[in-house]
């Protein structure tokens, strides 16, 4: 049996040098400060420096390490560029954890929009930011990984990659194909530069973000949509999730604790996925 000092090791993340896409969003930015608490070194690479510093100086005042790095992560030279400045300030970069994404509401059906009215801009917007956005950051932030032969990426995908959920039809397919291209490249990855690369993506359920909070809370009452009282009636836990809910699962997947995991989708979804609705 392990012993405690043996367990707290294989999941540390103690001077590991961690970049997050999207971190100055709701969840990435919980999640960024859940591991600098933890020993990591952080670069939040996100498109408003502004809210990205106000992360780091909230980790700074923990007493954590972090820099802010203002990227579009569909540009690759931005990416390029911050890229060089985290190894300038981290140091080799150990784990890339692509955060950016989300939805937008001229891409979501509803009673005044029909689906075949859907402007094509804006599923082309969503596509973009979930999939491409994932995409590129895996590119740039994962060639000195082959060059390596060492490191870790972390995709968000969503519960819509399971079970695709209505209205949302471009961030449905965005994150089913973030799903799969997890998968293929854990096993690029692994066959033509290390198997010490590690691909793996987690799948969250339901969480309150600036992108769904019109989707579930009225605005005018702050009451439950519908919609939202649909999802809490079809997840066994009964309530949406909360930021810190994904750290555990995270630092398993970005730790030694899965040195033998890759290529894996995980649902932090309090059981949604696993209910037939009977």
């Amino acid at each position: 049996m392990a012993t405690q000092e043996q367990a707290d090791h294989l999941f540390s993340v103690e001077g590991k040098s961690i970049v997050v896409t999207g971190g100055a969003g709701v969840l990435c930015s919980e999640l960024a400060k859940g591991l600098a608490r933890r020993g990591a070194k952080i670069a939040l690479v996100d498109c408003d420096s502004s809210r990205a510093g106000e992360v780091v100086k909230a980790i700074e005042a923990e007493g954590g390490a972090a820099i802010a790095l203002q990227a579009d992560v569909l540009d690759p030279n931005d990416l390029r560029d911050a890229c060089a400045r985290a190894v300038r300030s981290l140091g080799q970069i150990d784990v890339l954890i692509n955060g950016a994404g989300g939805n937008k509401k001229e891409a979501t059906c509803s009673a005044e929009t029909s689906f075949f009215d859907l402007p094509r801009e804006a599923i082309q917007w969503v596509l973009d930011l979930n999939c491409v956005g994932t995409i590129l950051p895996c590119q740039v932030f994962g060639r000195p990984m082959a060059e390596r032969g060492e490191g870790i990426i972390l995709n968000l995908s969503s519960m819509n990659a399971f079970r695709p959920l209505t209205n949302i039809a471009a961030y449905s397919a965005a994150k089913a194909a973030v799903s799969n291209f997890t998968q293929w490249l854990a096993t690029y990855m692994a066959q033509r530069h290390s198997p010490k690369i590690r691909v793996n993506a987690i799948a969250p359920g339901f969480f309150l973000t600036q992108q769904n909070r019109f989707l579930l809370v009225d605005e005018r009452t702050g009451d439950l949509t519908p919609r939202g009282r649909q999802i809490l009636g079809h997840t066994p836990m009964g309530r949406f999730g909360e930021p810190d809910d994904l750290l555990g699962t995270v630092l398993w997947l970005i730790s030694d604790a899965s040195r033998f995991v890759t290529g894996v989708v995980v649902p932090v979804d309090g059981g949604f996925n696993a209910y037939s609705g009977v």
